[in-house]
């Protein structure tokens, strides 16, 4: 393959800047995010251990919260699926990131849910024994939740890591090269007359 047949490809590859650096900011503001969210939506208290009386709606606040972000991640997984740039090497990696990301995010809803869920039947519990088993289902079920947050947090900064070093690329290729071609000049007229 010739140098001009692949600097051609290349070029082809490439994701404009300002669409990498629109995508990376927005990347960069989803990831931070969802990182604190798995930092203040917190099930125990001061000592470590599940309040006697936990809040049945600000646990339920927390699937709510993470729905939220989840609905997020998905909308830009789906729009960058449905982007002409997800189709190229660059663009397939980032699209693998953002759909665990979308996965990641979506797990962590029902975890929160099933927490609040056990929050409220806590007061019907029939013995110590029981109480113990929801406590702990408890903190595995938002312990587990929160830790989705976190991996699809890590899933959005590695898809802008990816394309952060895509911009490298166009250290390369001079701004007229990466702009499309322009259209061929109209044709001119004829030195024939009639």
């Amino acid at each position: 393959m010739n140098s001009d047949v692949r600097r051609e490809r290349i070029q082809h590859e490439l994701i404009p800047r300002d669409d990498t650096l629109r995508m990376i900011g927005a990347l960069n503001d989803l990831e931070a995010r969802l990182a604190a969210a798995a930092e203040r939506y917190q099930l125990l208290d001061d000592s470590g251990r599940v309040p006697a009386v936990p809040s049945y709606a600000e646990l339920l606040q927390h699937a709510a919260g993470a729905q939220a972000l989840s609905y997020d991640v998905v909308q830009m997984t789906v729009e960058f699926a449905r982007s002409l740039h997800s189709t190229n090497r660059v663009g397939s990696r980032v699209l693998a990131h953002l759909a665990t990301a979308a996965t990641m995010s979506s797990q962590a809803v029902p975890n929160f849910a099933e927490t609040a869920e056990n929050a409220l039947s806590l007061p019907r519990s029939s013995g110590p024994p029981d109480r113990q088993y929801r406590d702990n289902r408890m903190v595995i079920d938002h312990a587990t939740a929160r830790a989705y947050l976190r991996r699809a947090s890590e899933s959005l900064r590695d898809a802008a890591k990816e394309l952060d070093a895509h911009l490298d690329f166009h250290r390369f290729f001079p701004a007229q090269a990466r702009q499309q071609s322009p259209e061929p000049p109209p044709p001119r007229p004829s030195a024939r007359h009639r």
